[in-house]
């Protein structure tokens, strides 16, 4: 599949929350990582485990379009010079249910783009619960440029994300809900 058409995908993952460029068998091929991430910290009366908080601060998108990519408006891309993503409008995730997986875990695309130089790791922990780290894959798509990811929430909730790559760093909140 093209980039652009891969990047089409990938803003259709988004507006629909998981469509877009197929990953294939669920494994992660050679060269993919899965990134480690920073211990959870729940926090009593804030939320349950199953159940996301109704006042999560969710991250709105800044507009920031990344090099090389076209946008009217810029709605739904979040950047800082060295790294950008796509989010949802208003930062909320709803999971379809092709998107849960057996164990319960909710795992959605989404695009980055490098500007720096270096590998993209992936970290999160649930801001209103308790919950396992995040995992993501990310396959190999060299030092800069776009990179394609699938990141797996193990709950629903609210969620800190940061990605890293070189010298850059960029960590958003979203908040992901479970198909009704």
């Amino acid at each position: 599949m093209g980039r652009r058409s891969c990047l089409a995908g990938a803003l259709a993952v988004l507006v629909l929350a998981g469509a877009g460029c197929s990953r294939g068998s669920g494994t992660a091929s050679p060269g993919s990582t899965a990134a480690p991430s920073g211990t959870s910290l729940g926090r009593p009366g804030v939320g349950s485990a199953s159940e996301p908080r109704r006042g999560c601060s969710a991250t709105r998108a800044n507009g920031r379009v990344p090099p090389g990519e076209q946008s009217n408006s810029g709605e739904h891309y979040h950047g800082n010079g060295k790294l950008w993503t796509e989010l949802l409008p208003g930062g909320v995730i709803r999971a379809r249910p092709e998107d849960v997986r057996a164990d319960g875990s909710i795992e959605i695309k989404f695009p980055w783009w490098r500007a720096v130089r270096g590998r993209l790791t992936i970290s999160g922990r649930r801001l209103d619960g308790q919950a396992e780290p995040l995992r993501a894959w990310i396959p190999d798509y060299g030092p800069t440029g776009f990179q394609s990811t699938a990141i797996t929430f193990p709950t629903q909730g609210c969620w800190e994300v940061t990605g890293r790559a070189g010298d850059g760093r960029l960590t958003f909140v979203v908040r992901v809900v479970a198909p009704a």
